[in-house]
């Protein structure tokens, strides 16, 4: 897909929209945008407001409000492609989940109409989110709440890493100062980080969060020693005045507090977890996490592997449950030291990448004395799990029952022929690595490895179709060879991405990626505070017990109604501003990541 925008299109017509392509369009809203609630849409688009649709001879349609900015542009005019512009996220932020940049300097290049590579995204400890391919997705600069650009991400989270976190992540279709933006009339832009060629932090917003840091810290616990940030990694971020505040885009810096909602360090269990241990019992477990995950899930297939791929992939899931791995606190400060730290044991074989300036983990020593006298943990079928697919499990001590959140995927009708093939059950759900182990038992068992260049894998007819029948437009031809590295990936793509809930006895798998829980702080008649969230349901989670505990802990009202259209998701309401109480408890407590929490305070406009 295209930038939309890049240059100036001339306009084909201009009308205004009836009621019913009112309602239609309120409909695609909620269908591409599901964390938008209805007050969401109304704040983008009124009630009683003129709606206009601009069409173009490229077949995009661009909707604003009459006399305002666009709003919202449909790439191809049938809706399935629709977009918000950055005006509809500036009112909106949390709209569309959002990826962060690395610094505002990267944002040189997406203004100049680039799309978004992996190395520039801003990666936290637990991995990326969930998402699929084709799915729409936001921009940000560290310390800026506004997004400065949107698109289509180019695959999912499982085929991301898979590729080692390498490649386009993101296909631009709009961004800040392109001909979509200039086309507005009193154009304008939402704060001051945003210049003429580069976006960065918003002034306010550091001014503002050092006022907050200074005001915690006198409240702290004077022996307590803040976390410091590495040279290389995006500073502290706050709101910046406002309200809304996805925690999912939240940094390496704060991922160990609720920053967006002014929770002191103290106030975590995780940060607790964390100076309970020294700096050489930081360093055991480091070493730990590696012999486990070398034992059980790196494999000789998967080598060479980017040290980033075998930390977040394979390290951090082997880390003990309610327990925090952060490398910054163990002697070496950073992955590569540790790595190479490791490399001259005798342990491991791993040379830096100079292009990319990253570790590479090139083989194992399993003859090594510390390969061979470890004995790895026998984990259960969850934890195996884990260890092996997208982990999205609570690093908070947890007063509930523990809950993990694992992508998973179904075969589908495409790839049932592998795993018949190879005795595995097709009506099973499978992890990315487990998967991925089955197609390579295939090409082992079938002898499909090129003689002569191990890398290259020869397809048969079996194989052909599971990763390409369907796949390849007519007239072209089916490709008889394929690299190594490409396999999981399109394997991974032809089957279903689900999600598994477990939390203590119970597991649920649902289709797609987990949705997160929303939290809403608004003023009702006679300027009263009331919160509402949802989603709880996910997390198997009853609404009703969450709402009578809530209750006697906030000494206020609640009320539980069913969601409309939603049968099975309900909605909690409770009396008063308790947002950031509200938060905090549902992690803490249930044991919620923070990445699948989201934040939105109507009270502050």
């Amino acid at each position: 897909m295209p930038i939309m925008f890049k240059k100036s299109a001339e306009a084909k017509s201009l009308q205004r929209l009836s009621g019913a392509d009112r309602k239609k369009l309120r409909r695609t809203m909620k269908d591409r945008f599901p964390l938008a609630s209805d007050a969401d849409i109304d704040i983008i688009f009124p009630a009683k407001v003129e709606i206009t649709v601009t069409k173009y001879h490229n077949r995009a349609h661009v909707y604003g409000v009459e006399s305002g900015p666009p709003m919202l542009f449909d790439v191809d005019g049938r809706g399935s492609e629709l977009f918000p512009t950055v005006y509809a996220l500036w009112n909106v932020p949390h709209l569309l989940p959002s990826f962060e940049l690395k610094g505002g300097e990267v944002s040189r290049f997406i203004l100049g109409g680039a799309d978004l590579m992996f190395p520039g995204i801003s990666i936290p400890p637990e991995g990326l989110p969930p998402f699929l391919e084709g799915q729409p997705w936001a921009i940000k600069v560290p310390g800026n709440p506004a997004p400065i650009a949107v698109g289509s991400t180019t695959m999912s989270s499982g085929q991301a890493i898979k590729a080692g976190l390498r490649g386009k992540a993101l296909r631009v279709t709009h961004y800040y100062r392109d001909s979509l933006w200039e086309s507005a009339e009193g154009r304008y832009v939402p704060n001051p980080g945003f210049l003429e060629d580069i976006v960065v932090g918003d002034p306010a917003s550091s001014s503002e969060l050092a006022q907050k840091h200074e005001e915690q810290t006198e409240q702290e616990d004077r022996g307590t020693e803040l976390p410091q940030n590495d040279e290389e990694e995006p500073q502290l971020r706050d709101d910046g005045g406002s309200p809304v505040l996805p925690l999912a885009s939240v940094s390496h810096d704060v991922d160990s507090s609720l920053a967006v909602m002014n929770i002191s360090e103290g106030q975590c269990s995780e940060d607790k977890d964390q100076r309970s241990l020294s700096t050489e019992e930081v360093d055991a477990l480091l070493d730990k996490c590696l012999l486990q995950a070398l034992h059980t899930s790196v494999k000789d297939k998967d080598l060479p592997m980017p040290g980033s791929t075998l930390w977040s992939g394979h390290v951090l899931p082997c880390r003990p449950s309610g327990m925090t791995l952060d490398i910054k606190k163990s002697s070496y400060k950073k992955l590569s030291k540790w790595l190479q730290s490791k490399a001259s044991a005798g342990l491991i074989s791993a040379k830096e990448d100079k292009h990319k300036k990253e570790m590479i983990l090139q083989s194992v020593n399993q003859s090594h004395v510390d390969y061979s006298s470890f004995r790895p943990e026998k984990r259960d079928t969850v934890a195996v799990t884990v260890a092996a697919a997208v982990r999205s499990s609570s690093d908070s001590q947890v007063t509930g029952l523990s809950l993990d959140v694992v992508e998973v995927f179904k075969p589908t009708s495409h790839v049932t022929p592998i795993f018949v093939a190879v005795g595995a059950n097709p009506t099973e759900f499978y992890t990315a690595a487990e998967a991925t182990d089955i197609v390579f038992r295939y090409v082992e068992e079938g002898g499909l490895t090129k003689a002569g260049d191990k890398a290259v894998i020869t397809l048969d007819a079996t194989l052909c179709d599971s990763l390409y029948k369907g796949a390849i437009k007519k007239g072209e031809r089916y490709p008889s060879e394929v690299h190594k590295r490409e396999v999981g990936p399109l394997f991974l793509a032809r089957m279903q991405v689900h999600h598994s809930v477990t939390r203590g006895p119970d597991t649920a798998v649902r289709k797609g990626p987990a949705r997160p829980v929303q939290i809403i702080s608004e003023r009702r008649q006679g300027n009263k505070k009331v919160t509402r969230f949802s989603g709880l349901e996910t997390f198997l989670i009853d609404a009703d017990t969450v709402a009578a505990e809530l209750q006697k802990k906030f000494a206020c009202s609640t009320s539980v109604t069913e969601l409309p259209g939603k049968k099975g998701q309900s909605e909690v309401l409770v009396q008063g501003g308790v947002i950031e109480d509200l938060a905090r408890h549902l992690v803490e407590h249930y044991g919620i990541p923070k990445r699948f929490i989201e934040v939105l305070d109507k009270t502050k406009r």
